[in-house]
Protein backbone atom coordinates (compact mmCIF):
# COMPACT_ATOMS: atom_id res chain seq x y z
CA UNK A 1 0.00 0.00 0.00
CA UNK A 2 2.85 2.34 0.89
CA UNK A 3 4.52 1.75 -2.50
CA UNK A 4 1.29 2.59 -4.33
CA UNK A 5 0.89 5.89 -2.46
CA UNK A 6 4.53 6.84 -3.12
CA UNK A 7 4.11 5.94 -6.80
CA UNK A 8 0.94 8.04 -7.12
CA UNK A 9 2.56 11.02 -5.40
CA UNK A 10 5.62 10.70 -7.66
CA UNK A 11 3.45 10.66 -10.79
CA UNK A 12 1.44 13.66 -9.52
CA UNK A 13 4.68 15.57 -8.91
CA UNK A 14 5.93 14.79 -12.43
CA UNK A 15 2.66 15.97 -13.99
CA UNK A 16 2.81 19.25 -12.02
CA UNK A 17 6.45 19.87 -13.01
CA UNK A 18 5.58 19.27 -16.67
CA UNK A 19 2.65 21.71 -16.46
CA UNK A 20 4.90 24.36 -14.90
CA UNK A 21 7.52 23.83 -17.61
CA UNK A 22 4.85 24.33 -20.29
CA UNK A 23 3.72 27.58 -18.66
CA UNK A 24 7.31 28.83 -18.30
CA UNK A 25 8.03 27.95 -21.92
CA UNK A 26 4.90 29.83 -23.08
CA UNK A 27 5.93 32.93 -21.10
CA UNK A 28 9.44 32.83 -22.58
CA UNK A 29 8.04 32.50 -26.11
CA UNK A 30 5.82 35.54 -25.56
CA UNK A 31 8.74 37.58 -24.22
CA UNK A 32 10.92 36.63 -27.18
CA UNK A 33 8.08 37.55 -29.55
CA UNK A 34 7.64 40.92 -27.84
CA UNK A 35 11.33 41.75 -28.17
CA UNK A 36 11.36 40.55 -31.78
CA UNK A 37 14.19 38.09 -31.32
CA UNK A 38 14.33 34.53 -32.61
CA UNK A 39 11.73 35.17 -35.29
CA UNK A 40 12.21 33.85 -38.79
CA UNK A 41 10.34 36.35 -40.95
CA UNK A 42 12.38 35.85 -44.11
CA UNK A 43 9.31 34.61 -45.98
CA UNK A 44 7.12 37.57 -44.92
CA UNK A 45 6.76 40.07 -47.75
CA UNK A 46 6.95 43.77 -46.93
CA UNK A 47 6.47 44.82 -50.55
CA UNK A 48 3.55 47.29 -50.96
CA UNK A 49 3.28 47.72 -47.18
CA UNK A 50 2.58 50.92 -45.32
CA UNK A 51 3.72 51.37 -41.71
CA UNK A 52 2.40 54.10 -39.40
CA UNK A 53 3.88 55.78 -36.31
CA UNK A 54 1.93 58.38 -34.30
CA UNK A 55 3.56 60.48 -31.60
CA UNK A 56 1.51 62.85 -29.50
CA UNK A 57 3.33 65.77 -27.84
CA UNK A 58 1.92 68.68 -25.84
CA UNK A 59 2.03 71.21 -28.67
CA UNK A 60 1.82 69.02 -31.77
CA UNK A 61 0.99 65.57 -33.13
CA UNK A 62 3.46 63.83 -35.40
CA UNK A 63 2.35 61.17 -37.85
CA UNK A 64 5.02 59.33 -39.80
CA UNK A 65 4.49 56.88 -42.64
CA UNK A 66 6.83 54.44 -44.33
CA UNK A 67 5.58 53.17 -47.70
CA UNK A 68 7.62 50.33 -49.20
CA UNK A 69 7.42 49.39 -52.87
CA UNK A 70 10.09 46.91 -53.88
CA UNK A 71 13.43 48.38 -52.90
CA UNK A 72 12.08 51.96 -52.98
CA UNK A 73 10.67 53.74 -49.97
CA UNK A 74 8.66 56.88 -49.30
CA UNK A 75 8.98 58.37 -45.83
CA UNK A 76 6.35 60.98 -44.91
CA UNK A 77 6.35 63.20 -41.82
CA UNK A 78 3.14 65.08 -41.00
CA UNK A 79 3.10 67.62 -38.17
CA UNK A 80 -0.22 68.90 -36.80
CA UNK A 81 0.10 72.02 -34.64
CA UNK A 82 -2.45 71.83 -31.82
CA UNK A 83 -2.50 75.60 -31.19
CA UNK A 84 -3.20 76.74 -34.75
CA UNK A 85 -4.61 73.55 -36.27
CA UNK A 86 -2.21 73.83 -39.23
CA UNK A 87 -0.48 70.85 -40.77
CA UNK A 88 2.86 70.66 -42.48
CA UNK A 89 4.55 67.70 -44.11
CA UNK A 90 7.85 66.48 -45.50
CA UNK A 91 7.94 63.77 -48.16
CA UNK A 92 11.23 61.93 -48.47
CA UNK A 93 12.06 59.20 -50.97
CA UNK A 94 14.93 56.78 -51.17
CA UNK A 95 15.80 53.13 -51.00
CA UNK A 96 15.51 50.27 -48.57
CA UNK A 97 17.63 47.17 -47.95
CA UNK A 98 16.45 44.10 -46.08
CA UNK A 99 18.97 41.73 -44.53
CA UNK A 100 18.53 38.06 -43.69
CA UNK A 101 17.98 38.67 -39.98
CA UNK A 102 14.84 40.85 -40.20
CA UNK A 103 16.86 44.09 -40.18
CA UNK A 104 15.68 46.78 -42.59
CA UNK A 105 17.86 49.76 -43.48
CA UNK A 106 16.08 52.84 -44.79
CA UNK A 107 17.89 55.74 -46.49
CA UNK A 108 15.80 58.61 -47.83
CA UNK A 109 18.00 61.13 -49.62
CA UNK A 110 15.41 63.07 -51.63
CA UNK A 111 13.09 65.67 -50.07
CA UNK A 112 10.25 66.37 -52.51
CA UNK A 113 12.52 65.50 -55.47
CA UNK A 114 15.40 67.64 -54.19
CA UNK A 115 18.63 65.97 -53.02
CA UNK A 116 19.29 66.64 -49.32
CA UNK A 117 22.82 66.88 -47.92
CA UNK A 118 22.08 64.65 -44.91
CA UNK A 119 19.67 61.82 -45.73
CA UNK A 120 17.12 60.43 -43.27
CA UNK A 121 18.36 57.02 -42.19
CA UNK A 122 16.66 54.44 -40.03
CA UNK A 123 17.57 50.94 -38.95
CA UNK A 124 14.43 48.94 -38.27
CA UNK A 125 13.76 45.46 -36.89
CA UNK A 126 10.84 43.58 -38.48
CA UNK A 127 8.81 41.74 -35.84
CA UNK A 128 5.48 39.98 -35.70
CA UNK A 129 3.27 39.87 -32.62
CA UNK A 130 -0.13 38.25 -32.61
CA UNK A 131 -0.23 38.23 -36.43
CA UNK A 132 0.56 41.99 -36.62
CA UNK A 133 3.71 43.23 -38.35
CA UNK A 134 5.79 45.91 -36.63
CA UNK A 135 8.94 47.80 -37.46
CA UNK A 136 10.92 48.72 -34.35
CA UNK A 137 13.47 51.52 -34.68
CA UNK A 138 16.67 50.02 -33.31
CA UNK A 139 17.95 53.38 -32.00
CA UNK A 140 14.82 55.01 -30.51
CA UNK A 141 12.63 51.91 -29.90
CA UNK A 142 9.73 53.59 -31.76
CA UNK A 143 7.20 51.02 -33.03
CA UNK A 144 5.71 51.32 -36.50
CA UNK A 145 2.56 49.27 -37.06
CA UNK A 146 1.44 47.80 -40.37
CA UNK A 147 -1.50 49.88 -41.59
CA UNK A 148 -3.44 46.83 -42.76
CA UNK A 149 -3.34 45.41 -39.25
CA UNK A 150 -4.22 48.75 -37.71
CA UNK A 151 -7.23 49.35 -40.00
CA UNK A 152 -8.62 45.83 -39.32
CA UNK A 153 -9.20 46.64 -35.64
Amino acid sequence: MKKILIGISLLTTLVCVKAQYGTANEILNQLEERKGINQNLGNVSIDNKKFVFIKDAEDHTERDFIVIKGNKVTYVEVFDDKATGESSSNVFSGDIVRSRKNIISLRADMLENQKVPIPVTKTLLLTKQKEILYLIDVNTKDRWIDEESYSKK
